[in-house]
């Protein structure tokens, strides 16, 4: 086979959809802000970002733990050691 000395270079969808997903994290999006901003700018379709999404909390379960409980406190505007502490003074209200 003769070579035409063009090179083509695909990068590996789950890669990129990675790739992309670990920006939308730097950002403190949550999983459904990013499969939705995904969608809208990269035009990646709602089921692969979230299969990928899955995967990658599969090989970083510690990582994802804590990132959604930061995610939790943050949405509240609470840090997380703030939120642990008004839960548990909700529960002497009772």
């Amino acid at each position: 086979m003769r070579s035409s000395g063009v090179r083509i270079h695909i990068v590996h969808p789950f890669a990129q959809v990675q790739h992309l997903i670990e920006k939308c994290i730097c950002y403190d999006m949550d999983k459904e802000e990013c499969v939705k901003a995904l969608e809208k700018h990269a035009n990646i379709m709602p089921a692969v970002t979230s299969t990928v999404w899955k995967e990658l909390e599969k090989e970083n379960k510690e990582f994802f733990e804590t990132y959604k409980k930061d995610q939790g406190g943050q949405r509240t505007g609470l840090s997380p050691e703030q939120s642990s502490a008004s839960r548990s003074s909700d529960d002497n209200d009772n």
